[in-house]
């Protein structure tokens, strides 16, 4: 149950019968998800079902072709028409590829969206960044270049990015893409802090099973355009649905120790 500091800091989502087509290949078929305010859900499915396309409508990247999108109970294209000092809660993604600019130190990319919307003071803001960045454990970081960090710390500079607007909605695309179990863990259990710590409600994209048991409150499972189940992890080990247990048996193999 999300307790009284995540419900005021968290918003819902509400996605119904959303669809979405490209050059006539229909990719989301009518997708129904509702995300209470300060959860933290993960969608899972296979390669090429939809999970990043369904991340760019929430988020308003693109413009789905039928269905409805509420965050916060607005619909989201009157959000996207508020001015974004006028807005009354804020959404922020982290991108797979975590999305830095090369010619700008951490201290610049995480401070991107601060100096756009011009409303802080230098001294605000390099105050912001350096208690993002602490909370992602790259504190002394800042003049660091992406190019001197590691792909696990560009991976946390990118939330590190994300949090320093201090969004009620944040949204991850494979947050551990390309990282081994190791930086896998920490990201993951990084992501479970940020609930913790702030409140948010979180989604995120995964192809990574065991990850989304061990921090999610509930898995969303796409499959063919849909959603085919939505459960706690407890539940999911309990269900029958054919491409669920195909997901559970291979991340079963997958942790197997194999013989020298």
């Amino acid at each position: 149950m999300a307790t009284a500091a995540q419900t005021r800091h968290g918003v819902a989502v509400e996605l119904t019968a959303l669809r979405k087509s490209y050059d006539g290949h229909a990719v989301l078929r009518g997708v129904d998800l509702v995300v209470t305010p300060g959860e933290l859900l993960a969608i899972v499915g296979q390669s090429g079902t939809g999970k990043s396309v369904l991340l760019r409508q929430i988020i308003g990247l693109e413009c789905p072709d039928a269905g409805r999108i509420a965050v916060g109970g607005i619909e989201l294209a009157r959000w996207l028409a508020v001015p974004p000092e006028e807005k009354p809660f804020r959404i922020a993604m982290v991108f797979q590829s975590a999305a830095l600019l090369a010619s700008l130190s951490v201290a610049e990319n995480v401070a991107l969206r601060l100096r756009e919307h011009g409303r802080r003071t230098a001294a605000e803001i390099a105050d912001t960044v350096a208690r993002v960045l602490e909370q992602v454990e790259l504190a002394g970081t800042e003049r660091k270049h992406p190019s001197e960090l590691s792909g696990g710390m560009r991976k946390r500079v990118a939330i590190a990015r994300a949090l320093a607007v201090s969004p009620e909605l944040i949204l991850y695309d494979e947050p551990t893409a390309d990282l081994d179990p190791i930086l896998t863990e920490q990201i993951g259990t990084l992501i479970r802090r940020i609930r913790t710590d702030r409140g948010n409600t979180q989604i995120i994209v995964t192809h990574n099973l065991p990850l989304a048991r061990a921090i999610a409150d509930r898995i969303a499972v796409l499959d063919a355009g849909r959603i085919v189940e939505c459960s706690t992890p407890a539940e999911l080990g309990r269900s029958r649905h054919p491409l669920v247990r195909e997901f559970l048996r291979a991340a079963a193999l997958g942790h197997e120790e194999h013989p020298c």
